[in-house]
């Protein structure tokens, strides 16, 4: 793959990192950012597994030291990150795949790896419980998966989405 190619997934992938980043503040309950999951699945679609993930890890990373938000930013963000690249690519390229693994990946494994991760991190283990976090994640994974959805239908039909799509996807 030539350097050009490269260079036009990093400036998109940059740009993705700074919608998500900008986004995710915007509409936070503590707990739930559904923001977060608005662009995991966007970013699936676009990105592919490997990108999204990407996105998602260093989203995380930033949130933290900048937003002071706790290790939640990563644990909830990498697993749906993943699933929903995964999901969009092994389901036939659908938003379907990518809202299941989306919603999978931050509402059950996301949460549930939040839990020793908050442990540590607090030392508080008698006041939590394994799915003290599921029930925000789920929350926050299923109505970002559902406004990712509906945002899906106007991104389909822009010329520059489906080119962004074509360079992701062209060698899977």
């Amino acid at each position: 793959m030539s350097t050009r190619y490269n260079t036009k997934k990093l400036i998109i992938l940059a740009m993705m990192i700074a919608l998500d980043v900008v986004l995710s503040p915007l509409f936070r309950i503590e707990g739930m950012a559904p923001m977060s999951s608005v662009m995991n699945v966007i970013g699936a679609m676009l990105l592919g597994p490997f990108y999204v993930t990407v996105m998602a890890t260093v989203c995380g990373i930033i949130r933290m030291t900048l937003l002071g938000i706790p290790p939640l930013a990563l644990t909830g963000a990498i697993f749906g990150a993943l699933l929903a690249g995964l999901g969009y690519k092994h389901f036939g390229k659908s938003i379907f795949g990518a809202m299941i693994g989306e919603i999978l990946g931050t509402g059950l494994i996301g949460s549930l790896a939040s839990y020793p991760v908050m442990v540590w991190f607090t030392g508080a283990q008698q006041e939590l419980y394994w799915f003290v976090y599921t029930p925000r994640f789920f929350g926050g994974a299923i109505s970002g998966s559902v406004i990712a959805w509906l945002f899906f239908f106007k991104l389909k039909t822009i010329k520059i989405v489906k080119d962004i799509q074509t360079l992701f996807w062209m060698h899977e």
